[in-house]
């Protein structure tokens, strides 16, 4: 198949772009580069630069490329600044979203894998979370993610519309042979922001909240590493070759780590003692969420490659270590 990657230059869809290659079909990115990397892709795949909610842009790469599959990478995913800036959040991850769904209707592209989150569920009654469990967004990253949620749902009931809405728990790691990794700025993701005191390149590591219920009084998260989530949006895009195909799936390991524990991994694993510093608890985080991922290793066919926080986070490290300025080095 040919699949469009939007966002395909950022952390998580440059890894699934390579992914999509290994699995046998041909990708295609879409990306305004504002948080993604050009050097992040091949050469050997074909790049377009521009925004998702151009639809001037979008429709006719749709057709030249004649695209069958589109992949959405390409939202805004920091809670902390969703709370702060909202009308950000729905103008990308809603509007823009809305207008990329407009364009592949207008040309007939009729399947769609959506990164979803988590944060779609708010603070859970109960863990481990399934997917029958209510939704109830406490940021607006959270709800801007529901809301294409409930889109999807109603595009697909009134036409042949197919999707996968897949909410991850935390992206994480990096590519096996460190080719790839993580680079943000701002870094705002725990296991990068650890490894980063760990080399000196940060005097110390903050953590918001110790007085969480919680076993040692940290937020508890699911880390899943970012090629095991590309494979499960290979998986879910093969899936929607069947008619009718509507799938809401967690994607996560299913087992909670505190950032007390991802700091003791990364000092173990880098030999660095971690400088840490206590604060405040950050608004819009809930004490803990972690998955069942039951449904999608069941409907997808899936099993992680990375089944604890210790491999995770020395995929991390090499990436960091090898490239200590990310992809300007």
């Amino acid at each position: 198949m040919k699949i469009l990657v939007v966002g395909g230059a950022g952390y998580i869809g440059s890894h699934c772009v390579r992914q999509i290659q290994k699995a046998g079909h041909q990708s295609v990115v879409l990306d305004n580069l504002v948080l993604g990397h050009r050097s992040s892709v091949s050469d050997d795949v074909p790049f377009y630069e521009g925004d998702l909610g151009d639809e001037s842009v979008v429709q006719p790469l749709l057709e030249k490329e004649e695209i069958e599959v589109v992949m959405h990478f390409a939202a805004y995913a920091a809670v902390g600044e969703s709370v702060q800036q909202p009308l950000k959040y729905y103008l990308n991850n809603v509007s823009a979203t809305l207008h990329l769904l407009n364009a592949m209707r207008t040309v007939g592209v009729n399947k769609f894998v959506f990164s979803s989150t988590c944060a779609t569920f708010g603070v859970p009654e109960k863990l481990p979370l399934v997917e029958t469990m209510p939704q109830g967004p406490i940021n607006p990253y959270g709800q801007s993610k529901l809301d294409i949620e409930n889109a999807l749902k109603a595009i697909g009931d009134a036409e042949d519309f197919r999707f996968a809405a897949l909410r991850y728990f935390n992206a994480s790691g990096a590519a096996c042979d460190s080719s790839i990794g993580e680079d943000h700025d701002p870094e705002l993701h725990l296991i990068p922001l650890a490894i980063q005191a760990a080399m000196g390149k940060r005097n110390v590591l903050k953590i918001f909240g110790t007085d969480y219920p919680t076993p040692d009084g940290t937020c508890l998260r699911d880390y899943i590493h970012v090629d095991d989530l590309s494979s499960a949006h290979i998986a879910a895009t093969e899936k929607l070759l069947e008619p009718g195909t509507q799938l809401f799936l967690n994607l996560g390991l299913g087992k909670p780590y505190s950032v007390k524990e991802v700091i003791e991994a990364v000092e173990k694993i880098s030999g660095k003692k971690i400088p840490v510093e206590i604060a405040d608890r950050r608004p819009g985080d809930p004490p803990s969420l972690y998955a069942d991922p039951t449904l999608a290793q069941e409907t997808l066919d899936w099993k992680v490659g990375y089944d604890n926080l210790e491999d995770i986070v020395r995929s991390a490290w090499n990436w960091h270590s090898a490239h200590p300025n990310g992809f300007a080095d």
